[in-house]
């Protein structure tokens, strides 16, 4: 058996933490195929680790690498593998890039031109073909992280819902441009559902399926304590229950911090825009009822989550997995024994966080009384073992081969804990903790390694009935801080998007995606234009205004990944992926081996099934995609 081991170090963001973090995550590949001729018999496959990062290093990506056919842990040599032949790179300086879903009304309209030396644009009304807008182009400039240079055309003073086309003398391609105030409630339906798509210990029946309907796998019934997380009260081999959750990613484990902070983006969602919410139906077994669409898939999510906290102490496991990753097969086809994983403090603060988050929110609703009331005790259970477990790192057991999600760094998640433990139950000790935990872990972009701004966010919307001016205004000029960062990133770049270099790591999407929502956050705090423009620019940019052409999300737009690294979408019989899936994006690092059309950091982009360093889907990239968009909707 042939191991590719491959050691990337990367820089975070400068302002993303005070202190270096440990992120490792470990997994194994199957083999690329054709898209059109998918077949779930091809167990093919290549095993690599996946990603190994030093010091203050940090990896944002998921763990859905492949391993070999059942049991979970490749047991016989594969076969060798053959990388895909290098792509053809589209000639992306003929196409106009901009977002290929379209513009909200009101909203900035902003396209990047390939180097031109045209100096205006037109936008014609398709209707009767008159022009309604002749503008002009910017200044021409290079973006060094993908070495093209652009000129902008800016729209936005056209309001008028409609279908247009962008024209620029000497540019072959005319541009799509579609405005309306509806205009992201289809992919925001398909963001969310997505999650239902992913969900462990059921069937999804074609009623709300359609093709991608599938059997139920990992009933989760029959669940094994790991000998790294044995105790007296449940020794190695125990069984437990612990059903529901969603697959993490590619691959089909659960895992806690990444479940944390996916779960929270989406309770913000809901709590911040309930309105938008209240009668939205993405079509789920639960539709219909008087309760949000998004309330109900959160809570198959909660349901998990609770399952992982150990009812003797209060420490939460770190994942549910196999030993190795499964192969390339569909839920019902997998047999290995999954087992709960070590108890660590990164998980059981996450664990805290979410569960006092969702008390809190969904004590709202009377259906959900005693599970607010459950929650509610076990996050203060989680983080009482936190306070007398400060410090356990989870450790990667020898004979485990999945995601590590690793962490040894745990003021963010003290600080993220507290803020929701504190407007849970306004106890002052809580808002103590929060309060020594800013001068080590301040305000940066939300990712599952760094959660501190979470907490921010949380006491930002709403904490301040609770909090004294000073200490309001504090935490809001802190929060600001960050938020004035991406706006200026975003008036520096020369596509007009706050994507740096340091940007593009594993889930550069969802780097993307979470500054937007620090930028609608700060939006709803001041009202200044300004956030919201930058929000809007980092939308298009995963949607379309970028240096691949591709809109990022699976079945939407002009150019959409067809052949993401998501089990259920290669091992099915249906020749499109499952849609809604945000992939992960562009990054240098080409873990995996595969043959890349560029090095450079936004053009680093393979749509194949090989490619998990930058076409993966996980549900923590989903979930900023979710929330950005009801942001933007809930402003109309």
């Amino acid at each position: 058996m042939i191991f590719i081991v491959i050691v990337y170090i990367i820089g975070f963001n400068s302002f993303q933490l005070t202190m270096g973090k440990l992120k490792m995550n470990i997994a194994a590949t199957a083999t690329s195929k054709l898209r059109l001729i998918k077949t779930s018999a091809n167990t093919s496959v290549k095993t690599s680790v996946k990603c190994a990062l030093l010091g203050a290093a940090v990896m944002l990506g998921a763990c859905g690498g492949s391993g070999g056919s059942d049991p979970g842990i490749v047991s016989d040599p594969p076969p060798p593998s053959t990388p895909a032949p290098a792509p053809t790179p589209n000639d992306s300086q003929e196409l106009i890039k901009l977002n290929q879903i379209g513009f909200l009304p009101n909203a900035v309209k902003i396209a990047a031109v390939p180097a031109t030396e045209a100096t205006s644009f037109e936008l014609v009304n398709n209707a009767n073909d008159t022009v309604v807008l002749t503008g002009e182009l910017s200044a021409e400039q290079s973006w060094p992280v993908s070495s093209t240079s652009v000129k902008l055309a800016d729209f936005s003073s056209v309001t008028s819902a409609g279908e247009y086309t962008l024209r620029v003398e000497g540019i072959a391609n005319n541009a799509s441009v579609s405005i309306g105030e509806s205009v992201y409630l289809n992919v925001h339906d398909a963001a969310l559902k997505a999650y239902y798509f992913n969900r462990a210990s059921t069937e999804l029946e074609s009623t709300h399926a359609g093709q991608w309907a599938r059997l139920a796998g990992h009933p989760d019934t029959n669940v094994q304590v790991h000998v790294s997380a044995a105790d007296t009260n449940r020794p190695a081999g125990t069984v437990i229950s612990s059903p529901k959750g969603w697959y993490d990613a590619g691959d089909y484990n659960k895992y806690i911090v990444n479940s944390g902070i996916s779960t929270y983006t989406l309770m913000q969602a809901y709590e911040q825009f309930p309105a938008f919410y209240a009668d939205r139906d993405v079509n789920i077994p639960e539709s219909g009822n008087d309760i949000p669409d998004i309330l109900e898939e959160i809570k198959w999510n909660l349901d998990w989550m609770a399952s992982m906290q150990d009812p003797n102490d209060g420490g939460v496991y770190h994942k549910l997995t196999t030993l190795g990753f499964s192969g390339t097969v569909m839920p019902h086809e997998t047999t290995a024994q999954r087992y709960v994983v070590q108890k660590g403090t990164s998980a059981t603060l996450n664990f805290a966080a979410v569960m006092a988050s969702a008390s809190r929110i969904y004590a709202a609703l009377p259906e959900f009384e005693d599970d607010a009331a459950a929650w509610r005790s076990a996050a203060i259970r989680a983080w009482d073992w936190a306070q007398a477990n400060p410090n356990v790192a989870y450790q990667q057991p020898s004979d485990v081969n999945t995601g590590e999600y690793g962490d040894g760094f745990f003021d963010d998640e003290r600080l993220w804990a507290a803020a929701e433990l504190f407007l849970l139950t306004r106890q002052p000790s809580y808002l103590t903790s929060f309060k020594a935990m800013t001068a080590s872990a301040g305000p940066g972009v939300p990712a599952w390694p760094a959660t501190a701004t979470l907490g921010y966010i949380s006491m930002l919307s709403a904490g301040e009935p609770l909090l004294t001016s000073e200490d309001y205004n504090s935490f809001q000029n802190s929060f600001l801080g960050l938020a004035n960062t991406i706006v200026d990133q975003t008036e520096n770049s020369a596509y007009g998007v706050a994507m740096e270099q340091a940007d593009f790591v594993w889930g550069s999407n969802s780097v993307a995606l979470n500054k937007s929502m620090v930028l609608m956050n700060a939006f709803e705090l001041t009202g200044n234009q300004a956030y919201e423009d930058a929000a809007v620019a980092l939308v298009d940019y995963v949607l379309g205004r970028n240096p691949t052409d591709f809109s990022f999300v699976t079945g939407y737009g002009e150019k959409t990944p067809l052949d993401p690294h998501h089990r259920p979408s290669f091992a099915d019989d249906v020749p499109e992926p499952v849609p809604g899936f945000v992939a992960g994006g562009p990054q240098p690092g080409q873990q995996d081996g595969c043959n890349y059309p560029s090095s450079r950091p936004a053009l680093s982009y393979l749509d194949d099934w090989c490619s998990y360093s930058t076409n993966e889907v996980t549900i923590n990239w989903n979930a900023p995609l979710v929330y950005s968009l009801a942001a933007l909707h809930n402003k109309q």
